[in-house]
């Protein structure tokens, strides 16, 4: 999910109570919330596809959700130490405990593989362990509807501390619903898989908008894909080598490695492309690869 909102999922945490624990509980919990998504600096270093081969995989799995919290605790823990050294610690602040610090941290942490796997995108949760990926296809990347729940929920939760009302019940009652609003788009999800058992198998994907809808994408087996009953890319997958698509360029080695649906096309000037279907209408740089020359034999066509 988008780090809104999981930055959001880790506040209403704090707000159900567990800030109260110790001074810097909501830094750590916001915080750690988003820290398993460090690994965007990939853009820095990688190329073209090479990122979709890199996210959610080695800052996602087991080791890292244990190391991140605990370094982050580390932060939190000799900031507030370096802030009274120098007689800048809030009064206000609770005594910040080392032990709570990375709990919370590591709470927050473990919201994030959750929530990412609601999604098509996929994530590697056993990484370095294993490299296989895991789908939800129970919401979209950007749910709106998450993003004014959980965000409405959060402003009066804070405005109610404030005027001494009830704030860590409400707090509470949010992320219940939240909680119930995924369960629905689960079992939204579920029942399309249910009216396409025809496919070998299908991945149900949420629009931005409508949640109460599915782009179903039905695996025809023989690489063919098919979007709400179209076939998706204009040739057969088979025309081309993937192996030694793999072996000739970095690129189409971590895109075949990312991708849950690949399907190709054959340009005007006779090049092939690798896209995804879960993806094939953004079929930029980003989500889709140029496949070297001589590799695809078969002309394309329906």
């Amino acid at each position: 999910m988008d780090n809104i909102t999981h930055g959001l999922v880790g506040a209403l945490i704090g707000q159900a109570g567990l800030k109260k624990k110790t001074g810097l509980a909501m830094p750590a919990l916001i915080i750690g919330a988003n820290l398993p998504d460090v690994d965007a600096a990939c853009f820095f270093w990688l190329e073209g596809t090479e990122h979709l081969g890199f996210r959610r995989g080695i800052t996602h799995g087991p080791p890292a959700l244990v190391m991140l919290p605990l370094i982050l605790a580390a932060l939190l823990w000799g900031f507030d130490r370096w802030q009274a050294s120098r007689g800048k610690r809030p009064e206000g602040r609770l005594p910040v405990q080392f032990g709570w610090l990375y709990g919370l941290a590591f709470i927050g942490c473990l919201t994030h593989p959750a929530l990412d796997w609601l999604n098509v995108y996929g994530i590697r949760l056993l990484e370095p362990f294993s490299s296989q990926w895991f789908y939800g296809d129970v919401l979209f990347i950007i749910d709106v509807w998450l993003w004014l729940l959980m965000g409405f929920g959060l402003w009066f939760s804070l405005r109610s501390e404030k005027r001494g009302g009830d704030w860590q019940v409400f707090a509470r009652n949010v992320l219940g619903l939240a909680g119930l609003y995924i369960a629905a788009n689960y079992a939204i999800s579920e029942y399309d898989r249910q009216l396409n058992t025809s496919f070998v198998e299908t991945i149900s994907s949420p629009p931005p908008l409508a949640f109460w809808q599915r782009e179903t994408i039905g695996v025809g087996g023989n690489g063919t894909f098919f979007k709400n009953g179209e076939r998706v890319g204009n040739a057969s997958i088979s025309a081309c080598d993937l192996d030694a698509a793999r072996e000739a360029s970095a690129q189409a080695r971590a895109f075949l490695f990312w991708s849950r649906a690949p399907v190709l096309d054959q340009l005007e000037d006779g090049r092939y492309r690798l896209a995804d279907a879960r993806y094939y209408a953004v079929r930029d740089s980003q989500f889709s690869v140029i496949l070297p020359e001589g590799l695809c034999s078969e002309p394309g066509g329906n």
